[in-house]
């Protein structure tokens, strides 16, 4: 396949998650300056930090007056998944150019994750691949600008009965099922959730924190155990 042809396909693959990420999108411009935040601070966090969720998450807790430690401690544990997501992506993209690796990077979010992951996963690393990756990863950015912009623009004028909320979920909903292929990764997406709706009365979304730290310690653990099981299986088949 030629270049522009992975990269239209990575675009047609993102399609049905924009749906979700546009009025996310709206959420977080309107969020952003009822909560005191300038517009153009708000726009530049979208083109420069292009993190939807830590974007989410600064935009509350500056609306509840939370401590910058917490701010930067929410933040940077919500954003440790990008280090996954990294590291699960490095056997596809070592051969590309440090030019590539860094505007992928910096396209990668789990929307485009969830879509390139499962491309790579069917036809490697070769070729043009990356492609792909870089086509999602653009349609999202696009999106997002336009959307985040447009909440911004709005601001307080969205009516507070717009159920524009569930989409975020959803879209969550439709990047994880598709990856989890493992009684680990099941176990791990399952307790996350229990605790992260159990504790969601928790300050400064430190529920989340506590979810995203539990799913983590789950999954780990329940694959190690499955490398161990498996090591065991192998050992005594070769006596």
């Amino acid at each position: 396949m030629k270049p522009a042809s992975h990269f239209w396909a990575g675009v047609r693959a993102e399609l049905p998650l924009l749906v979700g990420v546009f009025p996310f999108g709206l959420i977080y411009g309107a969020l952003a300056v009822n909560a005191g935040i300038a517009p153009a601070a708000a726009q530049a966090m979208s083109s420069i930090v292009f993190a939807g969720s830590s974007q989410f998450a600064f935009a509350q807790l500056a609306r509840e007056n939370a401590p910058a430690l917490v701010i930067v401690l929410t933040i940077a544990v919500v954003n440790l998944r990008h280090m996954l997501y990294s590291a699960s992506l490095a056997p596809y993209l070592h051969e590309l150019s440090m030019r590539w690796k860094i505007l992928l990077s910096y396209l990668m979010t789990d929307e485009a994750y969830a879509v390139a992951i499962l491309h790579y996963e069917k036809v490697g690393g070769t070729g043009h691949a990356h492609y792909y990756f870089f086509g999602a990863g653009l349609a999202l950015w696009s999106t997002w600008q336009i959307a985040s912009g447009l909440g911004i623009w709005l601001g307080a004028a969205l009516p507070a009965d717009w159920p524009l909320d569930f989409a975020l979920p959803l879209t969550f909903i439709a990047m994880i099922v598709p990856a989890l292929k493992s009684r680990p990764a099941w176990m791990a997406a399952l307790c996350a959730g229990f605790v992260a709706l159990s504790a969601q009365a928790l300050p400064y979304q430190l529920g989340l924190i506590l979810a995203a730290l539990i799913g983590i310690a789950v999954g780990t653990m329940l694959e190690a155990r499955s490398a161990q099981t498996s090591d065991l299986r192998e050992k005594r088949e070769e006596k």
